[in-house]
């Protein structure tokens, strides 16, 4: 080999360990991003760790326990109430019954007069326009409308009466008033309540006795004509001017019905003087009728 080639040979290693030195060998590789991420976690929780035991821990003191707070009653506000206005102009107050109170008894077909005593409390005159009406129950011929006879000023009492008749029929009957205004309105209420019941038909009884006397001082004998109202039985008894009364049994006269029988007694008496002699009628009338007066010379 000449110098010359040696020369190049030792320039060409030269120049190449150059280049060997220069540049790497293989391209740098790229970073993967999840390695730098893992990295920082890493780094993190260490630094994190190392301040927390850096980090002085206290014992918490519990705190006692504390009441629910008292809340005081505030003042209700009250809303403002509506009253509704009231019309006080018709307005009536009953006072009493005048006549026929309540239950009043009254035969069939009686004829009645029933007053009512009423008070105007309203602001509002009753004119001779307003009038006392009919409103429900039994009317017993009550006329309707039963006009005001005067004006009624507030605060005055006035008595209104009304013409009635007793239905026909056994039994208890109510009839309701009330007073009209002149506009038809109707306002206060009053009441009639009565009863009808049938006179009783009368129970057997002697109407009347007829008395007479025939004979003469020795024998006297003492008529008594026993008039009744229908059927049934009479008792009776004598009693005389001698103070003596017959108790004896004697047998009962019996009607069928009414009409007139007689009984008689005789007295056998010859003491000169006046004298009588009664009878008594004990069932059913418990009276002395007549009496037979006599005398001998």
């Amino acid at each position: 080999m000449s110098n010359k080639t040696k020369k190049v040979f030792f320039l060409s290693l030269i120049f190449a360990f150059i280049f060997a030195c220069t540049f790497p060998s293989s391209p740098p590789e790229e970073n993967d991003p999840n390695i730098v991420f893992t990295a920082a976690a890493q780094t993190a929780a260490v630094q994190l760790t190392q301040r927390a035991a850096q980090v002085r821990v206290d014992t918490a003191t519990p705190l006692p326990p504390l009441s629910p707070p008292t809340l005081a009653p505030s003042a209700t506000k009250a809303l403002p109430s509506i009253t509704p206005t009231e019309d006080n102009c018709d307005k009536a107050k009953f006072i009493s019954d005048v006549t026929v109170p309540d239950g009043t008894v009254f035969t069939p077909g009686e004829t009645f007069t029933k007053t009512w005593r009423v008070k105007n409390i309203g602001t509002c005159t009753w004119t001779t326009g307003y009038a006392l009406v009919f409103n429900n129950g039994a009317q017993m011929g009550g006329g309707s409308p039963h006009a005001m006879m005067g004006n009624v000023a507030p605060e005055a009492t006035v008595d209104i009466s009304v013409n009635m008749t007793a239905p026909s029929t056994d039994g208890e009957y109510t009839g309701n008033w009330q007073i009209r205004n002149t506009s038809n309105v109707l306002f206060a209420k009053v009441y009639v309540q009565i009863k009808v019941e049938s006179a009783p038909s009368p129970g057997f009884a002697v109407s009347s006795v007829n008395m007479s006397v025939s004979g003469s001082c020795g024998h006297f004998i003492i008529k008594a004509d026993i008039t009744t109202n229908g059927a049934g039985s009479v008792t009776y008894k004598w009693k005389r001017s001698d103070g003596v009364t017959d108790n004896a049994n004697h047998p009962d006269v019996v009607f069928a019905s009414a009409g007139t029988q007689s009984v008689t007694k005789d007295w056998y008496l010859g003491a000169a003087g006046s004298h009588w002699m009664d009878i008594y009628i004990d069932d059913p009338n418990h009276q002395q009728f007549g009496r037979a007066n006599f005398s001998c010379p």
